[in-house]
């Protein structure tokens, strides 16, 4: 094991806890579960497994995260920040293995990138820009924390270098699909609120900054910044056209039809007529 706790935040996840913690518990010292007073057998599950559980009320992601490396303890050197319905690819464990030693030693570098990958309708989505989307993920304790968004939430380093890994953490959800298109009503709702606040704001000191040649995070956010100034619904057809057809999303068949179709052009035309509602109500 290495000197790492992975976090995992939870509310109702039992479907996925024991693949998720089995699959951290092959490289992570110590596993925190920071569960948002789950109703299904998420806790015991996890505890069953070894697991340390703590409870806290959920806001968002970001506040969640924040709230776990602020004010429970947390020995190891480094963090692992894992979704509940994310996997540790061989790829990535056997690089923790081989780098977190050297790193540990290196007090220049606090944090690591390495690949997310989906696997979406039991495929992998290795096209449409979404493959490979490196992301910090392992963070040197006191070092990194969660940017404060209400979604789409990246962890930064507050200071130091980083490192990239060619591994990958597959994000692979096991619930239905209708779950996971009820899921994007609520994100709409979300990110039409977090567009027209970020509109009428000044950029935060502790998030990511978009830059066109820069990371991945920050080619999204460069990229969400000038969508952001196109017009609402013509951007949304962009987008879909350019991620599915220009970016090669059909390469992944039947399931990246749907995806595209449904998170690429539907979801994007909800949020627009989410901003719709809320600047109409100004």
């Amino acid at each position: 094991m290495q000197d790492i706790t992975a976090i995992i935040l939870t509310k109702d996840e039992e479907i996925h806890i024991e693949r998720c913690v089995r699959s951290v518990q092959r490289i992570c010292k110590e596993v925190l579960l920071v569960d948002s007073f789950s109703s299904d057998h998420t806790c015991e599950i996890a505890e069953w497994l070894g697991a340390r559980v703590v409870q806290h009320p959920f806001e968002n992601q970001a506040k969640q995260f924040n709230w776990a490396i602020d004010h429970v303890p947390i020995t190891t050197e480094w963090i692992w920040r894992v979704d509940a319905d994310e996997i540790l690819e061989n790829s990535v464990v056997a690089l923790a293995e081989q780098e977190i030693p050297a790193l540990t030693g290196n007090k220049n570098v606090n944090g690591v990138y390495v690949n997310k990958k989906i696997v979406f309708m039991g495929r992998p989505l290795l096209h449409g820009g979404w493959y490979p989307a490196p992301q910090i993920k392992i963070v040197r304790r006191g070092f990194g924390r969660s940017e404060d968004k209400m979604m789409d939430e990246h962890l930064i380093v507050t200071s130091g270098e980083t490192v990239n890994w060619d591994g990958d953490q597959t994000d692979w959800n096991l619930k239905p699909l209708d779950w996971w298109w009820e899921k994007h009503h609520g994100y709409a709702k979300r990110e039409a609120l977090m567009q027209v606040m970020m509109a009428e704001q000044n950029d935060q000191e502790n998030e990511v900054k978009g830059k066109l040649f820069g990371t991945n995070a920050e080619w999204k956010r460069w990229m969400k910044n000038l969508y952001g100034h196109c017009p609402r619904y013509l951007r949304a057809v962009v987008y879909f056209i350019s991620r599915y057809f220009l970016m090669g999303g059909f390469l992944d068949g039947y399931a990246g039809w749907y995806w595209h179709t449904r998170q690429g052009l539907m979801y994007r035309w909800m949020v627009d007529r989410e901003i719709g509602r809320l600047k109409s109500k100004k």
